[in-house]
């Protein structure tokens, strides 16, 4: 726990972490608190490329939160970034919300709804997901070569107050069993998102800390970022995920709440 006061920049998972669906756990605000009072800083580091970043401080608001566009590094953020990056050109057909799609205008892309002019493929959290959508990917894949496909995460479920609801991961897999195709991932587990929070806020690896409930996402970024890497247990994972696990955190938590009494002790 002594590796806590080193970190300078705490880069948060949000469902699972901060909060349950719509129900904020009760140590998330004094939490926050605590971090900028000690003059550190933290950001919203999410997966779900379902929502813009707009409408993620709109539901912190909603939760009593406030934040700005700058505490945020979402996967939608990332994959803009990636595709930048590796296929600024290309003619992108989005099975996405229409939030995601607005990231992609936003930044200068090139959309389309036409499969024969697709040249490229993202695949996010599509909580407006359509069976033309999942047909239209299905026909892009199988019917042109070279095809480019990205997915912005490969969450399988997304945590609820009930239990959990599909995520991108899982329509990634019903499009692998019709195709065979698995996308080029930007989102955790991969290092890009802690990579671009650091760069943004000018913090060494040794300052910098990632806090989630799921292994195979936050914990796994964190490990292949080279950061601190914080397992909560207030969302997906259990013990038995845990002990079977070949990905071991830096640390395990009951919750963020433990992050609290340890910058403050």
């Amino acid at each position: 726990m002594n590796r806590l006061k080193n970190i300078n920049l705490f880069l948060f998972d949000m469902d699972g972490t901060l909060y349950l669906g719509d129900r904020l756990y009760d140590f998330t605000k004094e939490l926050l608190t605590t971090i900028k009072e000690q003059g550190k800083s933290y950001m919203y580091m999410t997966n779900n490329s379902s929502k813009s970043v707009k409408d993620y401080i709109k539901k912190l608001e909603r939760l009593g939160i406030k934040a700005n566009e700058e505490e945020f590094i979402t996967s939608s953020q990332a994959t803009t970034y990636y595709l930048k990056n590796k296929y600024p050109n290309e003619t992108i057909y989005v099975c996405g919300t229409q939030s995601l799609k607005d990231e992609f205008i936003k930044e200068g892309f090139t959309l389309t709804e036409k499969v024969d002019d697709t040249t490229l493929i993202v695949m996010g959290n599509d909580t407006e997901l359509t069976f033309k959508k999942l047909h239209d990917v299905c026909k892009i894949l199988l019917t042109k070569e070279n095809i480019k496909y990205v997915a912005t995460n490969l969450d399988v479920v997304c945590p609820t107050e009930f239990g959990s609801v599909p995520d991108c991961g899982s329509f990634c897999d019903m499009i692998y069993n019709c195709t065979g195709r698995r996308p080029e991932l930007v989102g955790k587990p991969e290092p890009i998102m802690p990579q671009l929070a650091m760069e943004k806020m000018n913090c060494t690896k040794d300052q910098t800390a990632v806090i989630g409930d799921r292994i195979y996402t936050d914990v796994k970024s964190g490990l292949n970022a080279g950061v601190l890497s914080i397992l909560v247990m207030s969302g997906e994972t259990t013990e038995e995920i845990l002990n079977k696990s070949e990905d071991k955190p830096d640390l395990v938590l009951k919750d963020c709440g433990e992050i609290t009494k340890a910058l403050r002790d």
